[in-house]
């Protein structure tokens, strides 16, 4: 036979097709290379039981195939599957093996999971022990167990429970897959958080036992807000309105603080000096606030009786019965009973200077601190300026709030009984109440010579002799009456009385 060019160009395009295929063949189908080991290491899984594992069967890593079962071999403990994986991957050596099913009838492979990425690798010989692989429960066991659930279900039922099932689960494939995607997806995270959620679960007990503990706590705040949502719902309407209105009202205050930004400021400013003053006097406040409602109370139901009636002229039905308590004197001394107690005139401006009482018109206040200064626990004036509270020192009283914030202690004049003469007399060396030198008097009240010595006048009853002294009480003296036995003379005015 003559071979022709043409034919030997076949021959060889034949021989290059067949090479290629029978390497194809050899290498990507029956991996001869794998067959024979080359490029292979072993690795040994130690199983409770085979699991359905089946010689030649896929071994994966992170879901890629990264070798093959090469035998599974009966052992004294259970089974040992013995694979072949390949050197290009490497594997943790902190890894677990789980046996899995491609299918509900079989064609089981290895999935190899990784604890932690870092450590050493594996290499030919490990070993992956028992406790650290897991295989799928039997599908015989499952299919029994589904043959006696169904057998356990009365045979006139199973065509309603198939209708049921059907009604509960169609059309919900999307759902249901998506159900079962994110359940995997949790458990991937959850297992790559293993160490958090067990520390969760460990440390726990403490947050469930102050559940269990608060349970009553818990009622109650739940009752409360089933409360609070059932007045909402009663009040839709009213908090319909809240939401349609809000938006509106809140641009009217927006505009309103705008018109305001100005002056705002300032005023903010000027209350805080407010708000200090405020928190010093709060328990005054709150006297105040106490008090106020029931005097308000009292006052309107003065005219009460007669409201809305013709009895309009009658007036108002309110007696004044005065309850005076007199405390304790250091000397028993008698006072009349047309005093109680009697006026204090010790620590005012001297009886030279004073105004007449019968003058309306209405000068400025003479400057200087001008109160009743007698000792503290005086019967005299006992409301008076000298008494009044600190209320930035609790349990101290004085006239001014200089003295309540020094730590000066209030010292009187004297105590109060010159019933003639300077009632401002003291030996104590305190400067009295006087009109300074540089403020001229009233235009209405013409300054008086001074007196060579202080004289104190007062006006008496001439059928009875009876006058009030300058401390208030009420004295007699006989020889001013007509039935006097001795001579009236102005001389004898400026005598003691013989009694009172």
């Amino acid at each position: 036979m003559r071979l022709t060019r043409r034919i030997l160009i076949q021959m060889a395009i034949f021989i290059v097709i067949a090479a290629t295929a029978l390497s194809i063949m050899v290498f990507a189908y029956m991996r001869l290379p794998a067959l024979l080991g080359a490029g292979q290491y072993r690795v040994t899984v130690e199983l409770p039981e085979a699991g359905g594992l089946y010689q030649r069967g896929n071994v994966t890593y992170r879901g890629v195939e990264v070798g093959e079962v090469k035998s599974v071999e009966l052992t004294d403990t259970g089974v040992a599957a013995v694979l072949s994986l390949n050197n290009d991957v490497p594997i943790p050596a902190d890894v677990d093996a789980e046996v899995h099913s491609v299918s509900s009838v079989g064609e089981q492979y290895v999935q190899l999971l990784p604890r932690s990425g870092d450590g050493p690798v594996l290499k030919n010989g490990d070993v992956i022990p028992v406790d650290r692989t897991t295989v799928p429960m039997d599908i015989n066991t499952v299919l029994d167990a589904t043959n006696r659930g169904l057998e356990a279900i009365p045979q006139e039922n199973l065509q309603t429970v198939v209708d049921e099932a059907y009604v509960a689960v169609g059309g919900l494939g999307p759902d249901l897959r998506r159900l079962v995607s994110g359940s995997a997806t949790l458990a991937i995270d959850a297992r790559a958080n293993l160490d958090s959620l067990i520390t969760l679960v460990d440390e726990s007990k403490p947050v469930l036992d102050s559940q269990t503990e608060t349970g009553d706590s818990i009622q109650a705040w739940a009752r409360n807000l089933a409360n609070i949502t059932g007045q909402l719902q009663s009040q839709d309407a009213a908090v319909g309105g809240l939401l349609d209105k809000g938006p509106g009202a809140a641009d009217e205050v927006r505009a309103l603080f705008d018109r305001l930004q100005p002056t705002l400021p300032i005023v903010l400013a000027n209350l805080v000096s407010v708000g200090e003053v405020a928190v010093t006097y709060q328990p005054s406040l709150e006297q105040l606030l106490v008090l106020l409602p029931q005097g308000t109370a009292v006052t309107q139901a003065v005219g009460v009786h007669k409201r809305n009636t013709k009895q309009d002229y009658m007036g108002d039905a309110l007696v004044f019965n005065l309850n005076l308590a007199i405390p304790l004197l250091p000397a028993p001394i008698p006072l009349p009973p047309q005093q109680l107690p009697p006026p204090c005139t010790t620590g005012f401006l001297p009886a030279q200077q004073r105004r007449v009482p019968t003058f309306e018109d209405y000068p400025d206040r003479p400057l200087g601190n001008l109160y009743c200064r007698v000792p503290q626990d005086s019967p005299f004036n006992v409301r008076g300026a000298r008494n009044l509270p600190c209320v930035t020192v609790p349990g101290k009283r004085a006239p001014t709030w200089q003295e309540c914030e020094s730590g000066e202690v209030y010292v009187p004049l004297n105590d109060g009984y010159n019933w003639k003469g300077d009632p401002n007399a003291t030996a104590s060396g305190q400067a009295v109440p006087d009109v300074p030198p540089d403020i001229p008097p009233a235009e209405s009240v013409p300054p008086p010579a001074p007196p060579p010595s202080p004289v104190a006048a007062a006006e008496y009853d001439p059928a009875s002799g009876t006058y009030v002294g300058p401390d208030g009480r009420v004295y007699t003296q006989a020889n001013l009456a007509p039935g006097a036995a001795e001579e009236q003379t102005w001389q004898t005015m400026l005598l003691p009385p013989k009694g009172n």
